[in-house]
């Protein structure tokens, strides 16, 4: 498994490119000189983001009080040049670290632990066998508790920045118009 891992990120953050209605999600970590960026599906921006703010909530002091955050102000900038993805996330993984008070979030481009694939065999039409599959790519990111609820609010914001819902049935709102099930297909 080829891993990438930023322990801690100077930036974590998640951005767009393209128009509403076409846009392409990104993760990107960067460090000094080195960046990363892995293209990623809104709901899973979605999903990671409410994820990170539950797991946050959970976790609590030793008195039973929740983890209290000072998040600093909030990062707007636009994505890192070059934006070219590493690879497409498939799986995503949320963790918290209890000894270092962390927050670790993974992606893969695949599940890692199917590591090998099956094959038919040969032009003889031999058995099936399993061989070494080629290797899956990872980001891990480690983050702090304040890093880890900025990066959910500004993913929260960025989804919620596209097309917005139509009133009646909820799907987005294009520019051209939108044929709403709830109107009996009439354009709104």
């Amino acid at each position: 498994m080829a891993l990438t891992e930023y322990d801690p990120p100077e930036r974590f953050v998640v951005g767009t490119v393209g128009p509403p209605g076409q846009r392409t999600f990104f993760l990107q970590a960067r460090a000094g000189a080195r960046l990363t960026s892995v293209s990623i599906e809104k709901l899973q921006v979605s999903v990671l983001a409410d994820k990170v703010n539950d797991l946050l909530d959970q976790v609590g002091a030793p008195d039973g009080d929740s983890l209290t955050l000072v998040v600093g102000p909030a990062d707007t900038a636009a994505l890192d040049t070059p934006i070219e993805d590493e690879f497409r996330v498939n799986t995503l993984a949320l963790m918290w670290d209890s000894e270092r008070e962390r927050v670790v979030i993974e992606c893969h481009d695949r599940d890692p632990e199917a590591e090998t694939e099956e094959v038919e065999g040969g032009q003889g039409g031999g058995a099936a066998a399993d061989v070494p599959a080629v290797p899956a790519e990872s980001l891990r990111v480690i983050l702090t508790g304040a890093q880890a609820r900025a990066f959910a609010r500004r993913a929260q914001e960025v989804v919620s920045a596209g097309r917005p819902p139509c009133p009646f049935c909820g799907g987005p709102l294009e520019l051209e118009g939108h044929i709403c099930p709830r109107a009996n297909g009439y354009r709104r």
